[in-house]
């Protein structure tokens, strides 16, 4: 097995000379015989870290399954350039991989019309699928089929720096719903005159969380439909987190969302006390902000009272067999052993510091409260006891599975995140705009 990393910097000219002239059928698994008579699987991933996950799973795989053994080559792209040959290689048919990542928010590209590009994993999913939760699942799934298995849930928390809540007077574990949140965040700013929490103008993320506690989706038909971008429940929650951000509760932040590069320096140095971010997050702090070691505290995610979803999965991965595979039945169950079983995702946790999909490892305290692990010893609250207070309350938000979403979300990022947050922009009017730029862009 072997990792090859095609990571170097280029300008954007020739990244996509590089993406065209790449997705040659010289790159194209050839069903053969890898190492050892294994069969040779071609696989594309855009973060190393899954890669390294890949690898260790392909040789648990190859010791249980000798007569099935694998030989994974792995090849590591850039984000956007990964997706991008990916998409050139279905429409070309050329110079497709066995297997590959791609990246919540840009799956619908890959699954539209009666026959998808991508093969019908439902059936490999079977001996795993009962300790699996269901809404990731359901995200990369069309028509009753899953073309896609998740990396992780992804389950929206909190992150408290309780050293600065302390210094203001704040109780973090006062805060159940968003107007608890609202308040402390208003109280925050007025006794430091610092940042409470966050309001993102680069990804739209956190608000789809309450829109869904608030029983609402950015498009009609439970979120399978039309974009109803200005519909009650996405109006009335935009216009409360407008209104946190008018009362100092959430303030703009450098790089535009709490996953970027100047965010991490401006988190790390204490100028916000609170993220509310999905479970991955764990491993941006471990990774990028060290100062902060031992003050973060994990919680529940505000919620909206008296609704039933308490969190929704944030992000993600679904990771794909490709239909026109040769070696398509043993990458499929492959993929589901690397993906959906107990060793997969304890991998997940222990080496990404992700939630895992699959429910039984949140019961395994020798796991999750392993006082060795890092992540552990990094927070101080464990991660896995927010998430079992929640997880009988996780949400399915049917808006991410949208064909429409990239649209909508580029819509958000670009433009209306930037009117209500910087320009104030009312709400209404916004969002009022922003649906009539996105039926115009879809020609509906």
């Amino acid at each position: 097995m072997r990792i090859r990393r095609i990571l170097t910097a280029t300008i954007a000219t020739g990244l996509v000379v590089g993406a065209l002239a790449g997705c040659t059928s010289g790159d194209q698994s050839d069903g053969g015989e890898g190492a050892d008579g294994a069969t040779a699987l071609e696989m594309w991933v855009f973060a190393e870290l899954h890669g390294q996950v890949y690898e260790e799973m392909a040789e648990k795989w190859n010791e249980e399954n000798p007569d099935k053994a694998v030989d994974l080559n792995l090849t590591v792209y850039p984000y956007q350039d990964m997706h991008d040959k990916l998409l050139l290689a279905v429409n070309s048919g050329q110079g497709l991989p066995d297997l590959a990542d791609i990246e919540v928010g840009k799956f619908a590209n890959f699954v539209k019309g009666e026959n998808p590009p991508l093969a019908d994993l439902t059936n490999a999913a079977d001996p795993y699928v009962d300790d699996i939760v269901q809404a990731r699942l359901d995200l990369y799934s069309r028509d009753g089929k899953v073309y896609g298995y998740p990396t992780h849930v992804g389950a929206f928390v909190a992150f408290y720096n309780t050293e600065l809540l302390e210094s203001a007077g704040i109780d973090y574990t006062t805060i159940k719903t968003w107007d608890d949140f609202a308040a402390a965040g208003t109280a925050y700013n007025e006794a430091t005159d610092k940042a409470f929490s966050v309001a993102s103008t680069s990804v739209y993320f956190t608000e789809p969380l309450a829109i869904a506690q608030n029983g609402g989706q950015l498009f009609d038909d439970d979120g399978l439909g039309a974009p109803a971008l200005n519909s009650p429940e996405v109006v009335e929650t935009m216009q409360m987190f407008q209104d946190m951000k008018d009362s100092g509760a959430i303030s703009t932040i450098p790089g535009g969302s709490p996953d970027s590069e100047e965010a991490f320096g401006a988190i790390n140095k204490g100028d916000f006390a609170a993220v509310v971010y999905p479970a991955w997050y764990t491993s941006r702090y471990v990774d990028y902000m060290p100062d902060l070691a031992g003050k973060i505290a994990i919680a529940p995610a505000p919620q909206i009272e008296g609704s039933d979803i308490l969190t929704i999965g944030g992000g993600g991965t679904g990771t794909s067999v490709m239909a026109a595979s040769e070696n398509k039945e043993l990458a499929s169950e492959f993929l589901a052993f690397t993906k959906l079983s107990l060793e997969a995702n304890v991998a997940v946790w222990e080496v990404l510091g992700f939630d895992p999909v699959n429910m039984s490892v949140w019961e395994d305290e020798a796991v999750t409260h392993n006082p060795d692990n890092k992540f552990n010893e990094y927070f101080q609250t464990n991660l896995f006891d927010v998430l079992n207070s929640v997880k009988d309350g996780i949400g399915h938000f049917a808006s991410f599975s949208n064909e429409n979403l990239p649209t909508v979300d580029n819509q958000f990022r670009t433009v209306t995140l930037n009117e209500i947050y910087e320009s104030g922009t009312p709400a209404q009017e916004a969002l009022e705009q922003a649906q009539d730029t996105v039926l115009n862009e879809l020609g509906q």
